[in-house]
């Protein structure tokens, strides 16, 4: 699963708009696992400005405990997308993350690398994987840089660049090849929001088949979302005993767990159970 040196849960994934610094710390109260300040779609152009400077002054603020912060910038290449990342560059702001909207290429990463690190910040990247042409490479995308702790899933313009329906069933193909390119690359697999913030049953529905697909963590855009996320995605006590049990068998060599043999298949899963909570198999 995720290599990222934070070892703390990482389910939900909750965006606001940076033109919204009063709801900025609303994160913490519902408790989301990572805060994105967005200065991408949900900002106007006459806003960007303005925005950007609100976003990094926030997360030019040390703060201790409460979630993990991300920012995402406008797409890479764009004009505003370079201001963003200029700015970024010459602040003393660190957010945990970039979220990296329309990434395409797996040379699209490795500048960005190079420049976070000429200048010591740490950030490490998400890339959303929202076009035709993203989902083409999304294989090299997931394997282009080590500060890549997951790949996101965009389905508002997936659908759009593919002419489907902003549905379930249209879009599998293209979750389940992302959810392989993480597997693949030992990633996180990040999906896309649920965008109906008033029907709680299809929430629930939508994340119990991105959990079973593979899916272990989900984006929200509203604070109300957050809950429902996190019961679907953290495995209960008796599943993570279990967890425990059967790696524990599984160093000793073959062995049984609750009358089931434990190979390394049925280890992998344990991982993926403990990953959920953070805790390092």
């Amino acid at each position: 699963m995720d290599t990222s040196p934070y070892k703390r849960p990482l389910r939900s994934w909750l965006f606001t708009p940076a033109t919204r610094p009063d709801r900025f710390d609303k994160a913490a109260a519902v408790g989301a696992d990572v805060l994105i300040l967005d200065l991408e779609d949900s900002v106007a152009p006459a806003d960007k400005d303005s925005a950007r400077r609100t976003a990094l002054q926030y997360l030019g603020r040390s703060e201790g405990g409460g979630p993990a912060r991300a920012l995402r910038v406008n797409g890479l290449g764009t004009a505003a997308g370079n201001a963003d990342l200029q700015a970024l560059l010459a602040s003393n702001a660190v957010p945990d993350f970039l979220v990296l909207p329309k990434t395409e290429r797996a040379l699209q990463l490795q500048p960005l690398q190079r420049q976070l690190f000429a200048v010591g910040k740490r950030s490490r990247f998400i890339a959303l994987i929202e076009s035709a042409a993203g989902l083409a490479t999304v294989e090299e995308i997931a394997a282009a840089s080590p500060r890549l702790t997951g790949l996101m899933f965009g389905a508002g313009d997936m659908a759009a660049d593919l002419g489907a329906a902003t549905a379930w069933e249209p879009l599998l193909y293209a979750r389940s090849r992302l959810i392989a390119a993480c597997a693949r690359s030992g990633v996180l697999a990040i999906d896309a929001p649920f965008f109906d913030v008033r029907d709680r049953t299809g929430l629930e529905q939508e994340i119990a088949r991105s959990s079973a697909l593979g899916f272990t963590a989900k984006a929200a855009i509203h604070p109300g979302q957050v809950a429902a996320i996190h019961a679907a995605l953290t495995p209960s006590a008796e599943a993570i005993a279990e967890a425990r049990a059967i790696l524990a068998e599984n160093a000793k060599g073959v062995g049984t767990v609750n009358g089931r043999m434990v190979d390394e298949a049925i280890a992998r899963k344990a991982r993926r159970v403990l990953a959920a909570i953070g805790e390092a198999a």
